[in-house]
């Protein structure tokens, strides 16, 4: 780990503050098991009444799946079942007859969007509606995010095997023993921590090509997958404490920087966890990768996380996660970002309260994590 490398990411972390409109943020880097920088600057609210301190959390959208993945997955292997097992062994009434739980995780189901209108707020009915949806592809036929689904899909396999949610598995079992400062379901005695978020802002041009022209095209696949299940669609509702309390795996996760770096340390194996050999290499390991049918661009999955896809060539076609093609992670809505490296033993984490309008990470933390890796 060069100390020029963090000297430079330090330094674009507080241009970001002077030039790029960030609010508040943390970053996060560890290494080998040891936190080698872990920074914070700005403000928890645009009035600056509350500083952005070192105990700050902030909702982080869809940079819950990995935790929520992981959590899945342990579960899994702690009854002797794993990603290969027929979800049905589990859960009878699921669906996709085929489809394994390394399908399920992976974006391969073709359940990304619900027919049956069902409340996110209602465990039960969002359930039904899962059970009675015809998949709109299967297994084999190419994978699309399931950026909301994908949590209940997760939620009822645990429910099932446990009795219990899935946040309480994560929260028990996992943050508590690794000491994360990360929920799944934020008790309300955190409350008082958490920041307010902002959403970014959208230009015309936004709006002309790929995902964002689908996701603004009434009745595409991308709009109805980002609209099932209904409820909880603004940020003003994310600032809501009945959001952080919910303990939605797909989305609701609050936590701080360190804590989701930390994550990653015990993902890649860099220092000692509830996560068992098989569980981190399902978390590492692609299981599908081309086209996206809901993102619109390339995507790559493991069991729950995200890794950069390769071209024909086998280079990477982008480098969200850095130089290594075997490293892991999730971003969330808005701009947050944290991953892990196994090859060099680095894990990252960004968090921030003042969103862009992107569906994968932006430029304040893609150039944190070019300069981690220069």
């Amino acid at each position: 780990m060069s100390p020029s490398a963090l000297g430079e990411l330090l330094s674009l972390f507080e241009e970001n503050f002077r030039t790029r409109g960030e609010l508040g943020a943390s970053v996060s880097v560890w290494w080998r098991g040891e936190e080698m920088l872990a920074v914070h600057d700005g403000w928890r609210d645009k009035e600056k009444n509350r500083a952005w301190s070192s105990d700050t959390l902030v909702p982080v959208y869809s940079a819950t799946k990995g935790p929520a993945a992981a959590t899945l997955l342990m579960v899994l292997d702690s009854r002797g079942l794993g990603p290969e097992t027929p979800v049905r062994e589990v859960w009878p009434e699921f669906p996709v007859a085929e489809a394994s739980f390394a399908h399920l995780l992976s974006h391969q189901c073709g359940l990304a969007a619900l027919d049956q209108r069902a409340s996110v707020w209602d465990h039960t009915e969002v359930i039904a509606a899962v059970e009675s949806q015809a998949p709109a592809w299967r297994p084999g036929e190419g994978h699309g995010y399931h950026p909301r689904t994908f949590g209940f899909l997760l939620e009822e396999p645990v429910r099932r095997i446990t009795g219990k949610p899935l946040g309480a598995v994560w929260n028990d079992e996992i943050a508590a023993p690794l000491g994360l400062e990360f929920w799944i379901g934020l008790p309300e005695s955190e409350w008082p921590r958490v920041a307010r978020l902002y959403p970014g802002k959208a230009a015309a041009e936004d709006f002309q090509s790929g995902f964002y022209r689908e996701f603004n095209r009434e009745g595409s696949l991308s709009r109805r997958a980002f609209g099932s299940p209904r409820g909880l669609h603004s940020v003003q509702e994310m600032n809501d404490p009945k959001a952080w309390s919910a303990g939605l795996p797909a989305m609701g996760g609050v936590g701080s920087a360190s804590a989701l770096a930390k994550f990653y340390q015990a993902a890649i194996g860099a220092i000692e966890s509830p996560l068992g050999d098989r569980v981190r290499q399902a978390l590492s390991q692609v299981r599908t990768s081309g086209d996206d049918r809901v993102l619109i661009q390339p995507t790559a999955f493991s069991c729950g996380c995200q890794l950069d896809p390769l071209d024909a060539g086998g280079a990477k076609a982008r480098e969200l996660y850095g130089p290594s093609v075997r490293a892991f992670g999730h971003p969330g809505a808005g701009g947050s970002h944290a991953f892990g490296d196994p090859d060099s033993g680095v894990s990252f984490a960004y968090v921030m309260n003042q969103m862009e309008l992107s569906v994968l990470p932006g430029p304040k933390s893609l150039d944190l994590v070019r300069a981690l890796f220069s």
